[in-house]
């Protein structure tokens, strides 16, 4: 049974799909209101091997939000306000090298931003719902993934014989159409890896909340410019998905089992401001 006392707190946070938590015993649905507006959907709050752990549907659970709808701000805003300071976030992407095919499971270790609507920072100097007004902050983001995030993933995957790609670019474009193929011959020529839609700007946000981060891609598919043929559709996408979902979800709670405690974090995350004062008062 969960402990009442803990049951709306949460260590550890997993943005991607329901099936990563819907066979979880004793979840907890918590909503939870932010200064940026209503997260995808509620947090489902449950345990993996003694962690207690909020997941977010990131489109939400009807899958009902296209990625360039998604309130990204709220959601990380909503993991940090229940105690989350360590996020895992799978997504589903397209193979930009021909050896990068449907099944191919690829932890990046860099991003690249071609998104073009998505508010992509919480220093905007906009004045929030309270009054108080963001000062403009300049975080890096040279390492946009936490590197203790990525070991725990690595070695989750190594563990149940599913050999990762340890590195590599995902870039992140608008949506929610696919690439034509021009576009994705040019992002294979940039000598970048994965595409998809959705990994930004968690990232970025991420490490504004001082919160680790870091992503685990799964190719669905050879992007349209690395393939011959009709190229990628929605269909083919959800099949490949669907057939590696349950793998996916043993390597990530695995990697759940794998990370620090909070307390013993020493990454880059931790102090990404450098104790500024921003003008926002963490949750």
């Amino acid at each position: 049974m969960v402990n009442t006392a803990n049951a709306t707190q949460a260590e550890l946070g997993v943005i991607g799909g329901s099936g990563f938590y819907s066979f979880l015993d004793d979840v907890t649905e918590v909503h939870v209101d932010t200064p940026y507006g209503s997260p995808s959907d509620s947090l489902f709050l449950g345990e993996i091997a003694g962690r207690r752990v909020a997941f977010l549907p990131r489109h939400g659970r009807d899958h009902h939000l296209p990625p360039h709808r998604i309130n990204y701000r709220a959601n990380l805003w909503a993991l940090r306000s229940v105690g989350v300071r360590q996020v895992l976030a799978p997504c589903a992407v397209g193979g930009l090298r021909p050896e990068y095919g449907p099944g191919t499971l690829l932890v990046p270790d860099q991003l690249v931003d071609r998104t073009q609507s998505r508010p992509g920072t919480y220093f905007d100097g906009l004045p929030l719902a309270d009054g108080s007004i963001p000062k403009v902050v300049h975080v890096s983001l040279a390492d946009p993934y936490c590197p203790t995030g990525r070991a725990a993933a690595l070695k989750a995957a190594r563990g149940r014989d599913w050999e990762p790609v340890d590195g590599g670019t995902l870039v992140v474009i608008e949506g929610p159409r696919f690439s034509t193929r021009a576009e994705s011959r040019w992002y294979a020529a940039q000598g970048w890896s994965v595409v998809g839609m959705t990994g930004h700007p968690e990232a970025i946000l991420a490490r504004e909340l001082e919160l680790c981060y870091a992503s685990l891609t799964l190719v669905t598919d050879l992007d349209a410019g690395a393939e011959s043929g009709e190229g990628v559709s929605h269909d083919e996408v959800l099949q490949v998905f669907a057939a590696n979902v349950g793998r996916l979800r043993t390597v990530l709670f695995d990697a759940v089992a794998g990370l620090p405690a909070n307390a013993e974090r020493d990454c880059l995350c931790v102090g990404a401001l450098g104790g500024l004062e921003t003008g926002i008062r963490l949750p």
